[in-house]
C-alpha cells in the first residue's frame, strides 16, 4: 500500500528505458544500463566512481566516504534496489537508483503498491552534459517498465540546477523541511 506521502494527480512519462547510448554535450558516447542486479563487477565499478566522486559534492550525506562504507552502503541498499549505471569507455561515470520505502519483501518483490525514493550521482567531470537527465529519465523508464509507479526524493533547497531537472521530468515540489524539498511524481503505468 502506498505512504502517505502527497503525489502529482497526472501520471508522467513515458521515459526512455535502458539500453540507451547517446552522445552528451560533449561529444562523448555514453552508455546506460540496468543491471539485474550489483553482481561482483558491476558493483566493483560503481564503487570506483564513488570512491572519484568529490566528497564536497555529497548531499544529506550520501554517498559515503572511504571505499569500505561505500561498498557496504551500496551492498546494503543493492539487493532490493533498482538501478541504472552509465558508462563512458566502460567506466561507471553516473549511478540512479531507486530504494523501497518497505521492509515487506512481497511489497518489493511487486515493485507497485509502495514508493520508492530516488538517489542519483554524476561524477564531476561528467556533470553538465547532459547525463543526469538520462540517467533520471532512464531510471524512471526503467521503474515503469517493472510496475513501479510511486517515485520520491529530498535534494537540498539550494540546489537550482538539480531541482530543475527533477521538475522537467515532472517531479513536483510536496514538502519542504528547513534545509531539504521533497518532490514527487507518479509515473505512468499500471499500479
Amino acid at each position: 500500500m502506498v505512504g502517505t506521502r502527497q503525489y502529482p494527480d497526472e501520471a508522467s512519462g513515458p521515459f526512455a528505458s535502458p539500453p540507451t547510448t547517446v552522445e552528451d554535450r560533449n561529444g562523448r558516447s555514453i552508455e546506460v544500463r540496468a543491471p539485474d542486479e550489483f553482481a561482483t563487477e558491476a558493483l566493483d565499478d560503481v564503487v570506483d566512481m564513488y570512491v572519484e566522486f568529490d566528497p564536497s559534492d555529497r548531499a544529506q550525506g550520501i554517498p559515503p566516504t572511504g571505499e569500505d562504507r561505500i561498498r557496504n552502503w551500496l551492498e546494503t541498499i543493492g539487493e532490493d534496489s533498482v538501478n541504472v549505471v552509465a558508462r563512458h569507455e566502460g567506466d561507471a561515470i553516473g549511478h540512479a537508483m531507486l530504494v523501497p520505502d518497505s521492509d515487506d519483501p512481497a511489497a518489493i518483490e511487486r515493485k507497485g503498491g509502495i514508493e520508492w525514493e530516488l538517489a542519483i550521482f554524476v561524477l564531476q567531470a561528467y556533470q553538465r552534459a547532459g547525463i543526469g537527465t538520462l540517467l533520471l529519465e532512464n531510471l524512471l523508464g526503467h521503474a515503469s517498465d517493472i510496475g513501479i509507479s510511486h517515485v520520491w526524493l529530498t535534494v537540498e533547497r539550494w540546489n537550482n540546477p538539480a531541482i530543475a531537472l527533477y521538475e522537467r521530468v515532472g517531479f513536483e515540489a510536496t514538502g519542504t523541511e528547513s534545509f531539504e524539498q521533497e518532490m514527487a511524481i507518479l509515473l505512468e503505468g499500471d499500479d
